[in-house]
């Protein structure tokens, strides 16, 4: 077998999604599956076992595989600064940070396409071709993920993760297009029509995502597409809530719609506890908040609101890429403000490493922001400086009482002159993070998937704004991702040509598929 790649008609197509749930059903196949892609951009990241930063796409993706992520996986990663440049991330280690005009290498005055830029592109094919390949030759099937849309035309010519992967690594593609946004079969031929004549070989069929009604009522289109594209359709997959997880582009809470929201169980105790999220800019990992969202009894809601912080039981600051801008900006609406008097009153704050850091009393910063030494919030007695050296790490530890394990991906160095420490060793000493009354603050994203520490976390939120809450019993995070992710494989079992997908995998595009001027009729 060999693999396919999975494109899209746009961006949130459902791409990522559907990698897993077709990584999950080969995998309860018996076969030894991998993702990749070759190049992504987002915030939302992880640390493999090797200390390789790869997006958390990637992450939950060798999840439903069944296999242990790795740098391979995700070869590049770009994390955005802003809106014109990013942090290069080759092979899971910082490389530099470039413009989107560095990154292409374009010279100011001119364009992409060029050829000036070519050079540094066919590196980095070359590095992405190089992963695909040892994936491929130590797993039975590697499933690729695009990224955006392969009709990007504009970027094809610099392209090494859509159609420019695919014919270099001749993988059959197969895109998805979401028909809950309208316009899906336009979508479809459009993005076939945009192609040259040697990309369009090889797009194979069509996905439908995200359908709701009658089936039956999509067949006419289906089948005028495939008469004028010449390409079938794979599927029609339908809406479920709940299957976003681990997002790239979107900000929501990935197991929200989940088995556990929509139960009708109460919470185990009398009160529900209200959790406010800010989002602040740049935000980073926000999916260190999905295990408090799969307790029964634990409503979350972004806010930027400083009147939304006082009903909150527990205000969480959020990792961001952007320290400083998130304190001004923090500064700016009031919230600043609203997180002291939390503070003063004693009502719960988590800080998860930016929001950490932020919390502090001085940040100083020549590499994130370059804004020099600046004032924290003063909530914390931590004093941040960013190193240019980044901390990527997988730390075990404790914290009230319970096993903790967690990530770490962050510029800042904290050093702590006061308060309790949030994360000890074994032997109880300090390893990261300090608490001041009601005040938490932390570098390592995802310890409130260790589900002992959570709950006990909880009971002291609980415990300090007067809630009868009771955490449930038995609530095990990683058991709920798991159940997922079979959701996700049960999703292409049932609704995809799977005969078709497997055929594709094992043999690559078919032959003498036409090719589509375009605007043709």
């Amino acid at each position: 077998m060999s693999g396919l790649l999975v494109a899209g008609t746009t961006s949130d197509a459902g791409k990522s999604v559907v990698t897993a749930g077709i990584c999950r059903w080969l995998a309860r196949r018996g076969l030894k599956v991998a993702p990749f892609k070759a190049q992504n951009m987002s915030l939302n990241s992880f640390v493999t076992r090797e200390g390789a930063e790869i997006g958390r796409a990637q992450a939950m993706q060798a999840a439903a595989a069944r296999v242990e992520p790795s740098a391979l996986m995700n070869p590049v990663l770009l994390k955005p600064g802003g809106d014109r440049s990013s942090q290069v991330v080759l092979m899971g280690r910082p490389v530099g940070e470039l413009s989107a005009r560095g990154y292409f290498g374009v010279p100011a005055g001119s364009s992409p396409g060029t050829g000036l830029h070519e050079g540094r592109q066919q590196r980095l094919l070359k590095t992405a071709t190089d992963c695909l390949e040892e994936l491929r030759a130590t797993h039975d099937a590697v499933i690729c993920e695009g990224a955006g849309s392969p009709a990007e035309i504009n970027l094809r010519r610099s392209d090494i993760v859509n159609m420019g992967l695919a014919r270099a690594a001749r993988l059959p593609v197969v895109v998805v297009g979401d028909i809950d946004r309208g316009g899906v079969f336009a979508s479809f031929f459009g993005t076939t029509a945009l192609l040259s004549a040697e990309d369009q070989a090889l797009v194979a069929g069509y996905l439908v995502n995200k359908f709701r009604g009658d089936e039956s009522l999509l067949e006419p289109g289906l089948e005028m597409l495939h008469r004028l594209t010449g390409r079938p359709s794979l599927g029609v997959l339908p809406h479920r809530h709940g299957l976003g997880i681990d997002e790239e582009d979107g900000l929501r809470i990935s197991l929200r719609g989940s088995v556990r929201e929509t139960s009708t169980a109460p919470p185990h105790g009398a009160d529900v506890l209200r959790v406010t999220v800010l989002p602040v800019p740049l935000m980073s990992n926000f999916t260190d908040v999905d295990a408090l969202a799969a307790e029964p009894g634990v409503a979350i809601r972004f806010s930027d609101r400083p009147e939304e912080l006082t009903d909150a039981d527990l205000v969480v600051v959020p990792g961001t890429r952007g320290t400083v801008q998130a304190l001004e900006w923090l500064r700016r609406r009031g919230l600043a403000e609203a997180l002291a008097r939390r503070a003063a009153e004693g009502r719960p704050v988590l800080g998860v490493c930016g929001g950490y850091q932020l919390l502090g009393e001085r940040i100083e910063d020549h590499v994130e922001s370059r804004a020099g030494v600046v004032d924290g919030l003063g909530l914390l007695p931590v004093r941040v400086r960013f190193a240019e050296a980044k901390t990527l790490a997988r730390p075990v530890g404790s914290a009230l009482g319970e096993p903790v394990e967690g990530y770490e991906i962050h510029h800042g160095v904290a050093d702590v002159r006061g308060g309790e420490p949030f994360l000890t060793d074994d032997g109880g000493r300090p390893v990261d993070g300090c608490r001041v009354g009601s005040v938490w603050g932390t570098h390592w994203h995802g310890a409130l998937e260790s589900d002992a520490f959570r709950r006990a976390f909880l009971r002291r939120v609980a415990a300090d704004t007067g809630r009868a809450f009771v955490p449930a019993p038995g609530t095990g995070f990683a058991a709920l991702r798991e159940e997922q992710l079979d959701r996700l494989g049960d999703l292409i079992e049932e609704h995809a040509d799977t005969t078709a997908l497997l055929r594709l995998i094992e043999d690559g595009p078919p032959p003498g598929l036409p090719f589509l001027p375009p605007g043709a009729p």
